[in-house]
């Protein structure tokens, strides 16, 4: 087995390589406007550092947010294309699945919550009985909204950083790590645990759009 695994649901873009045992290398860099050219460096660099091809890859791991449209398709289509192209299998995994296992690797417990910077005073939250548990499916809110529901517990991720008023007992991580990504991918692999397709989890429409009652032109 070996996996590469990458998210760029977040302003972390993450890649890591890892052998079913153990993380060969990962690579993470916190730019919220740079997925695109972020992505494929952070590739080419735990290849490097692992000593690896991508030839030896046997199977591709995403992060399926919730996130932002822009970021979030960066690293979806690049799974499809490496998994197109090598003829392995793409495995999606929520974003906040990923951080959740992170965060057990980091000592939390359960329950807590895990929520991302969904720009717009907004938040991507759920809540999680254990590291590997979701009991809710993921959200998008405003903290003021959702107070009663996270009040008296542990919270991790940016989002949760950013409303201390909120989440007052956030706890690392901060950011995803494709590494825990990949490792809870090998756990659910070994239990024939089945994955959600590569597909994004957007939540809401993205803020580009088409615009409105613009003049049509018409061949004379």
């Amino acid at each position: 087995m070996l996996l590469l695994a990458f998210d760029t649901a977040t302003p972390a873009v993450t890649a890591a390589l890892y052998d079913g045992r153990r993380v060969l290398a990962e690579s993470t860099v916190v730019d919220a406007r740079r997925h695109g050219e972020l992505l494929m460096p952070a590739v080419d660099r735990v290849l490097t550092e692992a000593g690896a091809s991508i030839g030896e890859v046997t199977g591709i791991v995403v992060g399926t947010g919730p996130g932002p449209y822009t970021g979030l398709r960066v690293g979806l289509v690049t799974a499809a294309a490496f998994g197109d192209a090598l003829g392995v299998p793409v495995h999606g995994i929520c974003t906040l699945d990923g951080i959740a296992y992170a965060a057990g690797q980091a000592g939390v417990d359960g329950p807590f919550v895990v929520a991302t910077d969904a720009r717009r005073k907004e938040v991507y939250w759920a809540r999680y009985d254990s590291p590997r548990e979701r009991v809710t499916e993921p959200a998008v809110d405003r903290p003021d909204e959702i107070a009663q529901t996270v009040a008296g517990l542990p919270a991790v991720g940016a989002g949760a950083a950013l409303y201390p008023a909120v989440f007052a007992d956030v706890r690392a991580p901060e950011h995803q790590s494709a590494a825990a990504l990949a490792a809870l991918a090998a756990l659910r692999l070994a239990e024939g645990v089945r994955f959600a397709p590569p597909l994004p989890m957007y939540l809401r429409r993205p803020d580009a759009q088409v615009p409105a009652g613009y003049k049509a032109v018409l061949p004379k």
